[in-house]
């Protein structure tokens, strides 16, 4: 009897322990579990935590380093209105008074630098930059660019929180992105969305040459923003927040960030050369459709249709034609007109491009030395009263009387030095350069055909007035 109860004891618990291993094994290999109240499927899904969109690191880094960037404009007639009348503010007319706005802006290097909107500074008589812990200082205008919308502020003080530039470039539809700024004067506010469209351009609200290829986003974004940071959830700068689209006034789903490929030039520019050193192409362009399509023959939809070639200009000196599809630029590829604007807006006159071109079904590479505006193709600028632009310093020839006054033979004159690379350098006014790279200038242009040539630095001998000579070495 005993042997009897023990069989039966062990057959059960062999019994019981198979049944389990069975269902485990197969809701195991199924992924699929039930209950007996409902008769859907359940799946048992496994994320780790990486998978989980997470922002507390890009938040508590980023917003440190966004700005409060309150703009006060002098004098500004505003309407009479009728607490004028009672309370003696003015007379029935025009009455001036200081117009205050604000936005928002980011600080790209410890020692001040900090970007925004140009339309948030324009026409600024003071502007004062507050940091996200309350400390407050008075910023000076380094710089603007109305063709971006992007200006430069920059303020004395050390060791300040900065941002550093991601690549736009890399961004993926669906990505996640964060907006800070300061909407409707509510300090370092973060909002966060995901990247709608890249290469987006807007209507425009004149008739100026404008570079607009915009991030899209469904971050929120507000009267305040503009100016602000758009980050990555790695803590880069990746665009700076600039437009929404709304017929209210107010954030309805779609915000716009310049990309920081464009505004990192921008920025750079005003500070080596004192203005933007920008690039053309030379082509009118088209977006392709399937009406452009039937009517001009192409293989498809892909790249952007050649309209019109400026004569002389860079791609006419290449040998593009009208009718061809440019479908890359350095292999980066390009299907809409913002997207070329956006590739070639990374490069300065004088650089060369490679152009990937469909030519009566044909793939061609070509290879374009870009123009400035006024289709040159130098990094100078003209300047008043007959002075050139260079590093952010005025350069002229030096006159015949300054030569003969320091015993020299050529020379170019620094009429002044604003902040550039001849000011990181060390070089103040008064300094004539004689020679760059051992090379005797005698005017600015000769200066420019040096650096075109050098590819990392700068050996700068020159004089100044008290005839002492002084030898300035400078990176590119």
């Amino acid at each position: 009897m005993k042997k009897v109860f023990v069989y039966l004891i062990t057959t059960a618990l062999v019994s019981g322990l198979t049944a389990f291993a069975v269902v485990k094994f197969t809701n195991k290999e199924s992924g699929v579990s039930s209950n007996k109240f409902s008769t859907v499927p359940i799946h048992n899904v496994t994320l780790s935590e990486q998978l989980y969109p997470d922002f507390t690191y890009s938040a508590e880094t980023a917003v440190k380093a966004v700005v409060h960037v309150k703009v006060t404009k002098k004098g500004v007639e505003q309407p009479f209105t009728i607490y004028d009348f009672f309370f003696g503010y003015g007379s029935p007319g025009m009455t001036p008074r200081n117009q205050v706005n604000s936005g928002s802006g980011v600080i790209i290097t410890s020692d001040g630098y900090i970007i925004t909107n140009n339309h948030v500074v324009e026409g600024a008589d003071e502007i004062l930059v507050t940091l996200e812990n309350n400390k407050s200082y008075n910023a000076k205008l380094i710089g603007k660019d109305p063709v971006t919308d992007i200006a430069l502020l920059k303020v004395q003080s050390e060791n300040l929180p900065f941002l550093t530039f991601g690549d736009s470039d890399a961004l993926r539809l669906g990505e996640w992105v964060l907006a800070i700024g300061n909407p409707y004067n509510l300090r370092s506010t973060i909002t966060a969305g995901i990247v709608s469209a890249k290469a987006r351009s807007m209507p425009a609200s004149s008739e100026d040459f404008k570079i607009e290829s915009f991030i899209q986003t469904d971050a929120a974004v507000n009267p305040g923003n503009s100016g602000g940071a758009l980050v990555n959830t790695k803590g880069e700068l990746v665009g700076i927040n600039t437009a929404i689209a709304s017929r209210t006034g107010s954030y309805t789903g779609y915000s716009f960030a310049v990309p920081s490929s464009i505004a990192k030039k921008v920025v750079e520019d005003i500070i080596d050369f004192g203005t933007v050193q920008r690039a053309l192409l030379g082509v009118s362009m088209q977006d392709i459709d399937s009406d452009l399509v039937k009517a001009k023959d192409l293989p498809g939809t892909a790249g952007v249709y050649i309209a019109e070639i400026v004569k002389d200009g860079a791609a006419d000196r290449a040998g593009v034609k009208e009718g061809d599809v440019l479908t890359a630029i350095n292999g980066v590829v390009v299907n809409s007109g913002p997207a070329v604007q956006e590739q070639i807006s990374k490069y300065r006159p004088k650089d060369k491009v490679d152009l990937t071109l469909l030519r009566k079904g044909k793939q061609l590479s070509v290879s374009v030395v870009l123009q400035s505006k006024s289709g040159a193709d130098g990094l100078i600028s003209d300047g008043a009263g007959g002075l050139t632009k260079l590093f952010g310093a005025e350069l002229r020839e030096a006159s015949p009387e300054t030569l003969s006054k320091l015993s020299i033979k050529n020379g170019v004159e620094v009429f002044s030095v604003s902040d550039g690379k001849f000011k990181n350098t060390g070089i103040r006014k008064g300094f004539v350069i004689t020679y760059v790279n051992q090379t005797p200038v005698s005017k600015p242009s000769d200066i420019e055909s040096v650096i075109q040539r050098s590819r990392r630095s700068l050996l700068i001998e020159g004089i100044y007035p008290d005839r002492s000579v002084v030898y300035y070495g400078m990176g590119l």
